[in-house]
């Protein structure tokens, strides 16, 4: 019934939705009150996902991190606007992966709505660490951070519901793949996306966070976010900047990164945007930070100015400039 309700709703809300151009993305202050947006609680929110264990799937702290984030998003959405859609994959060792994507709609009765999301998995090894490879990792920043934010942003919504409609969509399966082999990434967002949940789903843009809490974060403007949504990125950086955060949302062009939003892109048309701590090499290829895909990425580099930055932009831009 759940299922069903939800996609009844979601159904009524496409069909009444503008037909606005999707490059030509407008904004613009509306004077509104912006709700606070806590670093404090973002932290929680990551501890929380990282107190399970890595959620690598067909882990013990995948199926828990599963059921903790459905019944969060039910206490903050209305039980029946919470969704897993599940899928399967199949693993190096030959057994299924058992995975699903987490959808959450908020001001369902908004007929103009974004999409925020994230990918809620860890990989499963240590690649680019020095031992323990074959390890899976904490993946505090590198899945747990972007969640974070966006169990925040969720719980505010139950309290301060947002001007338009927002679904929150956590990914699975982005992680999974051995290095190289980019068939077996981003399995949530290409099964999310050949296989809507409501056919014809189109928000007016969606905006993906992923390792969004180190410390010593630097979110340069991604390459393909630019080609996809560029009045969009303007946008999200012009408001970093009128906030005090070109520190952290520094006004250059990053790399390309392959991530959710390239699949997204590939396979919709809605425009999509990333927000990534990376840097671009001399050379013009991605730089990551130290404790990328090591098991230096749990809580001690999480960093809650950094969460508050992030949530401090997405918070204005939702409320007040839509």
């Amino acid at each position: 019934m759940n299922k069903f309700f939800y996609l009844l709703v979601a159904i009524f809300l496409i069909q009444a939705c503008s037909n606005e151009p999707k490059t030509g993305l407008q904004f613009s202050e509306k004077g509104r009150s912006v709700p606070e947006f806590s670093g404090d609680s973002a932290f929680q929110f990551v501890q929380a996902q990282v107190d399970f264990g890595p959620r690598v799937p067909n882990t013990y702290g995948h199926v828990e991190t599963k059921k903790y984030l459905m019944n969060k998003l039910r206490d903050y959405a209305g039980e029946q606007m919470v969704f897993a859609q599940e899928f399967t994959g199949d693993s190096y060792s030959g057994t299924t992966l058992e995975m699903a994507n987490i959808i959450a709609a908020f001001n369902p009765t908004a007929a103009d709505r974004i999409m925020l999301c994230a990918h809620w998995d860890t990989r499963p090894r240590a690649d680019m660490d020095t031992v323990r490879t074959a390890d899976y990792i904490p993946g505090a920043d590198d899945g747990g951070s972007g969640v974070g934010v966006l169990m925040e942003l969720a719980r505010i919504f139950a309290d301060d519901p947002p001007p338009i409609g927002v679904d929150i969509v956590f990914f699975d399966g982005e992680d999974y793949g051995a290095q190289g082999d980019l068939a077996n990434y981003f399995l949530g967002s290409r099964f999310w996306s050949q296989n809507p949940p409501v056919p014809g789903y189109s928000p007016r843009f969606a905006i993906l966070l992923d390792m969004v809490g180190a410390k010593d974060a630097l979110f340069p403007k991604e390459e393909y976010s630019i080609g996809y949504a560029p009045n969009l990125v303007d946008e999200v950086w012009n408001i970093a900047s009128e906030k005090g955060y070109e520190n952290l949302f520094p006004n250059e062009v990053g790399a390309g990164v392959l991530d959710d939003h390239y699949i997204i892109d590939q396979y919709t048309d809605i425009p999509i945007i990333n927000i990534i701590n990376h840097q671009r090499g001399e050379d013009g290829n991605i730089v990551f930070g130290s404790h990328w895909h090591t098991h230096q990425d749990d809580m001690p580099i999480i960093g809650k100015e950094t969460l508050q930055g992030v949530g401090d932009v997405l918070l204005e831009l939702i409320y007040n400039r839509l």
